[in-house]
């Protein structure tokens, strides 16, 4: 039965990424003018790279020999040429990726570890003062604007806490070690993540203290209170096991938007991620570029889901049925 559920969701997950690519080739090829026209706007490409172009992402065929194409290469790996960086797609979203995991990553994981505890103590003190202080402060920063609360320690960092507030390093200056370069690293990565992680412990906090709220309603929590285990045991072994699982999809759909960058934040601090590359190919009407970082969040965010799944389905034995 296990067997036979991880391959029913495979496919499914198969089927939403041939659909994702579906999507992707629509949207592009509705944009004003065909695709063609669009690459003979950059001055910097010269004919014989524009008949080069249409020959080998077929823009000179019909629409679905188009399509056809526009599936193997992109199967292959091949995700064109991007129009300002006149590079291979795939090439500049692999280097905008690492700085994009190197930030998000760590985000993501410290505000899962914040998230999961507060929403804990919130679910156990209910009612109390802590109670109201840990839920409040999470709702606060959860509703707050990621452009605001980024500004704002832009402004403190310049007026108080003297922290670099763009890029990903001091350009132009030499280290006399490595762990120079990593020191200026971790200084320019503190605004950014601090940003990120208030931004999003608070929805963890939320949905791990009503899962929590839920679970520890049940009858078998009064029965382990009952027979005298504690209240640590009771929480953690117990109550937080089966709180998690509604909390895995959200888990995993974070993880998988990392991958996406924060553009936002990413903009703010100067971050040459992802997400700021998003914003730049939409800037520069980069449309190969802006389509290969669509496909590049979908698939991810479809691979996270597929994960998810799995997981539910082994932890939960109601889910395969």
């Amino acid at each position: 039965m296990t067997f036979i559920f991880i391959v029913r969701r495979i496919f499914s997950s198969v089927a939403s990424v041939f659909m994702l690519l579906t999507i992707a080739f629509i949207l592009f090829r509705m944009l004003p003018g065909d695709p063609a026209s669009l690459m003979f706007r950059d001055p910097r490409l010269t004919q014989d790279q524009v008949v080069f172009l249409r020959e080998k992402f077929g823009l000179d065929k019909p629409l679905w020999e188009q399509y056809v194409i526009y599936l193997v290469n992109t199967l292959r790996g091949d995700l064109g040429i991007s129009f300002y960086y006149r590079r291979p797609v795939a090439e500049v979203l692999l280097e905008r990726l690492l700085n994009t995991l190197l930030l998000l990553v760590p985000a993501v994981l410290i505000s899962i570890a914040i998230g999961v505890l507060t929403g804990v103590v919130s679910a156990w003190k209910r009612g109390s003062r802590l109670e109201k202080a840990l839920s409040g402060t999470a709702l606060a920063l959860y509703t707050l604007p990621t452009y605001w609360l980024g500004g704002l320690l832009v402004l403190a960092s310049i007026n108080y806490l003297h922290l670099p507030v763009t890029g990903m390093g001091d350009y132009g200056v030499g280290y006399s070690s490595f762990m120079d370069h990593i020191k200026d690293l971790l200084s320019h990565m503190v605004l950014p993540l601090s940003t990120l992680v208030l931004v999003n412990y608070g929805g963890f906090t939320l949905l791990v203290r009503a899962s929590m709220l839920d679970v520890l309603a049940e009858d078998y929590i009064r029965t382990y209170r009952a027979v005298g285990f504690g209240e640590g045991r009771i929480l953690f072994k117990y109550g937080l096991k089966n709180a998690m699982l509604p909390t895995l999809t959200a888990i995993s759909i974070s993880i998988a938007t990392s991958v996406s960058g924060a553009v936002l934040t990413e903009t703010i601090f100067a971050w040459p991620g992802v997400g700021r590359l998003i914003y730049e190919a939409v800037f520069n009407r980069d449309y190969p570029l802006l389509q290969g970082a669509f496909l590049t969040v979908t698939v991810s965010v479809v691979l996270a889901n597929l994960l998810a799944d799995i997981l539910y389905g082994l932890i939960d034995p109601r889910v395969r049925a």
